[in-house]
């Protein structure tokens, strides 16, 4: 996942299959920080969760919805939109793609 960290000029140099694979990694992170977060927030009364651990959760649930938002960014600029969802069948289709030589 460290790669979802690299400057917006790197990420663009990835071919955009690559992206699409990054785009969903940092995709189902989020929505695992999501349900941590909200779990956390939902904790029973007698649950006593400090500040710090709700901050750290916010915090990384922004942080991957930035990225995540920058990787859509730069497969709007390449494809005209961004996939709903980047699954298996999607990730063949263009696998077949560059395997006929066509370009994405």
């Amino acid at each position: 996942m460290e790669q979802c960290e690299l400057p917006f000029k790197e990420l663009t140099l990835f071919h955009t299959y690559d992206l699409l694979i990054l785009l969903r990694l940092v995709r189902e992170e989020r929505t695992i920080t999501y349900k941590l977060m909200r779990s956390v927030q939902r904790a029973p009364e007698g649950v006593v969760v400090d500040s710090d651990t709700l901050d750290f959760a916010e915090q990384e649930y922004r942080r991957y919805t930035a990225r995540m938002r920058v990787i859509e960014g730069i497969l709007i600029d390449r494809m005209g939109y961004k996939p709903e969802r980047v699954d298996d069948k999607l990730l063949d289709r263009l696998q077949a793609k560059l395997e006929k030589g066509e370009k994405i």
